[in-house]
């Protein structure tokens, strides 16, 4: 093997492989803030009164978590478009993030809300709470709590996906790099920087997420459990 690496040749690239970073990390914090508010409404709604209720987030849920990603996106931008329905790139990767995410936190974020005893309800409405009070206080802040990990390794999973949006010509970091390589024939390097640009993100990421659980589980700061 006499492969001679030059990174050298990439340095001109720079400012292309930090917007690619960007637009990642903006695709991810976008998805991930809308996702997480409809993963916990169809958590909700899976535990609804109403069948019909159950039945249309219960199919919402089974189609996102049972088809790939990438069938996803193209079925929002080609299939979407092929109907009339044109919407920019960025936004349009956005979107399927948006619904994937949400699928896949409504389910974590139910398994944490069927954990929660009945006695524990039981008691806060003996206490006189109100409904609202106890679906905030009793089961969602808890449940959220108790799944916290899972959901913010869902989060980053969702990030390292954006790069199937390059499928679409998203300029994020991988679609990105694709054209680099293009440009200098210099595939292993390129590959080899974005690699390592997805590893910065991601510890970046687990240590904001890591803060944000600081600030909103006190509980678990006293008590010094790992978050």
């Amino acid at each position: 093997m006499n492969y001679q690496f030059d990174f050298e040749a990439l340095l001109p690239y720079w400012q292309s492989f930090l917007q690619g970073a960007i637009t990642t990390i903006q695709m991810t914090i976008v998805a991930v803030a809308i996702g997480l508010v409809i993963g916990v409404l169809c958590a909700i709604a899976r535990r609804s009164a109403y069948p019909w209720l159950r039945l249309v987030v219960g199919i919402y849920i089974e189609i996102v978590r049972n088809t790939p990603f990438i069938v996803q996106i193209f079925f929002i931008f080609f299939g979407l478009s092929s109907m009339g329905l044109t919407m920019p790139v960025f936004f349009a990767s956005v979107f399927a993030m948006v619904i994937n995410v949400g699928a896949y936190t409504a389910e974590i974020v139910r398994a944490g809300m069927e954990a929660v005893h009945p006695s524990q309800i039981e008691a806060a409405e003996a206490l006189g709470l109100s409904r609202f009070q106890i679906y905030r206080d009793i089961i969602l802040m808890p449940s959220i709590e108790r799944v916290y990990p899972a959901l913010t390794s869902q989060f980053i999973l969702m990030m390292l996906s954006t790069s199937i949006t390059s499928q679409i010509s998203a300029e994020e970091l991988t679609g990105v790099a694709n054209n680099i390589q293009s440009y200098t024939f210099r595939s292993f390097e390129t590959y080899i920087v974005i690699a390592a640009i997805y590893l910065v993100i991601t510890y970046l990421l687990r240590f904001g997420f890591h803060a944000i659980a600081l600030a909103i589980f006190p509980r678990r700061r006293r008590l010094g459990t790992p978050l």
